[in-house]
């Protein structure tokens, strides 16, 4: 059931209330937020990528961002309308099932461009290409490395400061080369890489959330 009572803040305390270890980074992941709010509001979108678990992670960002996760989602009141006054009932049952998105993308879904890019020209760019094409300067790269290391997203990391975008890391204990390079990184208090991901996971479903809370929840 869609909670419409709980804030920004209720999200937060919750997910550190049931993660005590994530109190290390509690301001990261709050700075985190801020960002991707911000991002939003400005009129930019999210890209995000990662390898492996961290590809299915990217995935499952973008599940909670483009549709309804903890809040419902009504569409703009002059959206429902453009679409009743063009195509009438049709158009009005479409309204209704319509949510309201936070555009997001993830880079590892797109096949034929990335095995294309790939093959032709380097594994390791795949998603520095994406990033440059897709990228504007009011969006966020948004990169996920257990390591700290991958070369294919710390590619894409500078390429998008480079474009002047923002850039947000998730990553463990060390952060490797990613900490340096990004706006704003979280790093969890593990080093194994599946301890890692077991944290990762609470963190991006309450970033998703709060996110949502700001933007629809009905005060």
């Amino acid at each position: 059931m869609k909670n419409k009572k709980r804030t920004q803040l209720d999200i937060f305390n919750e997910l550190l209330n049931r993660y005590s270890s994530l109190e290390c980074c509690k301001q990261e992941i709050w700075s985190a937020y801020e960002l991707i709010t911000y991002t939003y509001k400005t009129g930019g979108k999210v890209l995000v990528a990662g390898n492996g678990g961290s590809a299915a992670d990217s995935e499952h960002i973008v599940g909670e961002m483009m549709k309804s996760f903890l809040f419902n989602r009504k569409i703009a009141n002059d959206h429902a309308s453009k679409l009743e006054n063009c195509y009438g009932e049709k158009g009005k049952n479409i309204a209704s099932k319509l949510e309201g998105c936070l555009p997001t993308i993830s880079l590892v879904s797109m096949n034929a461009i990335s095995t294309a890019y790939c093959n032709d020209v380097d594994p390791l760019m795949s998603f520095a290409q994406l990033t440059y094409g897709l990228g504007e300067q009011k969006d966020l790269l948004w990169g996920i490395s257990t390591s700290g290391n991958s070369e294919n997203i710390l590619n894409a990391i500078m390429v998008a400061n480079a474009k002047g975008m923002k850039t947000l890391g998730l990553s463990g204990k060390s952060g490797g080369e990613m900490k340096d390079l990004c706006s704003k990184i979280i790093l969890v208090p593990e080093e194994e890489t599946f301890k890692i991901q077991e944290l990762h996971l609470p963190i991006y479903h309450a970033l998703c959330a709060m996110t949502e809370a700001y933007f629809f929840e009905e005060k």
